[in-house]
C-alpha cells in the first residue's frame, strides 16, 4: 500500500469492506452474539497498521475542509466494557489531527450539579460545533448500561418516584434516538463504536495490567466487580444497540480483541462517512479575489523593494558616504 514512501489512500470499496459487516443501522435484525469479537478481516498486523496510517492521512485532509468549510460537525461516541481499548484507540486514530478542530471529552460518574440536571444534560453541553470532530469517551449511554445494571443508582438521580417506572429504559431509547435525530437534522454525523471484547481477552488485559507495574494505575478493584456483571452488561448492549442503531446515527460494532484491527474498522468507518459530506475548501467570492491579487502586488513589492536597499548601500560606501 505504500507509494513514493507514504502508505496509499484505499478504495471506498476496500474502505466498506471494513466496515459494513460492523454496521448496524436498523435496517435488519440485530444479535450481538453474532458478532465475533476476534475478527480480523483477513489481515496481518503490518497490512493493518498501512492501512490506518493511510486513513489518518486522509482524516487530517477532510478535518481540514470540515473546519474549513464550517457546516457539518461530527460526533464520534465510543462505549465498551473495561479494558475493551476506548482510550488506546481514540489516541492511535486520532493522532495527527488538528487539536483545534477536535474536542474530546470522558465521562465518568457524574458530579452532584450533573445529577441535577435532566441524563443527557451533561452530554448535550459538550456537543460538537460546526467544523469540529467531537468524541465522546463514553456517553449518554451509560444511562442505559451502568445505571440499568444498577438500578439502585436511579435512586440518586433525584428523578420523582412516579417517572421511575418498568418502561423506563425504554423511554430513555426514545429520548436518545430523537436527540441523535435533531443533531442529525441540524448538521452533526454521529458515529457510535461498540467496542466487542471476549471476556477472556479482558481478562487478559486485566491481568497485563497487574503484571506490569506501569499499568497498575489502570486497574482497580471495581473492575473485577463489574467483570462479574458480565451477562447483564452484554444484555443491555444487546438492547440498547437494538433499540438505538438508524442509519443517521448507525452503530459499528467493532471486533475489540484485536487492537490493531479494531483501529482499522474504525478509522475506516470514519472516513467513509466524512468522504460522503462532500467537504470542500471554501470557494473566495470574485470582489474578494481581486483584493487579494492587490495584496499580494503588493506584499511581492515589498520584498522587491528589500532586495534593492542593500544594494543602494553598497554603492554609497564605495563613493565613501558610509
Amino acid at each position: 500500500m505504500a507509494r513514493n514512501g507514504k502508505s496509499a489512500q484505499p478504495s471506498a470499496k476496500q474502505l466498506k469492506s471494513y466496515v459494513d459487516p460492523f454496521r448496524v443501522d436498523g435496517s435488519q435484525e440485530f444479535h450481538l452474539k453474532s458478532h465475533k469479537p476476534g475478527e480480523k478481516g483477513g489481515l496481518d498486523k503490518d497490512a493493518a497498521r498501512a492501512l490506518v496510517d493511510a486513513n489518518r492521512g486522509k482524516m487530517r485532509e477532510l478535518q481540514e475542509k470540515l473546519y474549513a468549510q464550517d457546516r457539518w460537525s461530527v460526533l464520534l461516541i465510543f462505549q465498551g466494557m473495561d479494558a475493551a481499548g476506548k482510550d488506546s484507540a481514540i489516541e492511535n486514530v486520532m493522532s495527527g489531527i488538528n487539536p483545534q478542530g477536535c474536542q474530546v471529552y470522558s465521562f465518568k460518574q457524574p458530579s452532584t450539579k450533573e445529577l441535577d440536571h435532566d441524563f443527557m444534560w451533561r452530554t448535550s453541553k459538550c456537543a460538537p460545533e460546526r467544523g469540529r470532530i467531537g468524541i465522546f469517551n463514553r456517553s449518554y449511554y451509560e444511562e442505559v448500561l451502568v445505571v440499568r445494571v444498577h438500578p439502585e443508582i436511579l435512586a440518586k438521580q433525584r428523578i420523582p418516584p412516579e417517572l421511575v417506572t418498568k418502561n423506563i429504559w425504554r423511554e430513555r431509547f426514545e429520548d436518545i434516538t430523537s436527540y441523535e435525530r435533531y443533531l442529525a437534522r441540524n448538521g452533526t454525523l454521529i458515529l457510535k463504536f461498540f467496542l466487542n471484547i471476549s471476556k477472556e481477552e479482558q481478562r487478559q488485559r486485566f491481568l497485563d495490567r497487574l503484571d506490569q507495574p506501569a499499568k497498575n494505575w489502570k486497574f482497580s478493584l471495581g473492575d473485577v466487580a463489574e467483570r462479574k456483571l458480565w451477562d447483564k452488561y452484554q444484555a443491555a448492549y444487546q438492547d440498547l444497540i437494538h433499540h438505538t442503531s438508524a442509519k443517521h446515527a448507525p452503530w459499528i460494532v467493532v471486533p475489540a480483541d484485536h487492537k490493531w484491527f479494531a483501529r482499522v474498522v474504525i478509522s475506516s468507518a470514519i472516513v467513509s462517512a466524512m468522504e460522503k459530506l462532500n467537504l470542500k475548501f471554501p470557494e473566495v467570492d470574485k470582489s474578494d479575489a481581486g483584493e487579494l491579487k492587490k495584496v499580494k502586488a503588493a506584499l511581492e513589492g515589498e520584498g522587491r523593494s528589500a532586495v534593492r536597499v542593500p544594494k543602494a548601500k553598497a554603492t554609497a560606501a564605495k563613493k565613501g558616504n558610509v
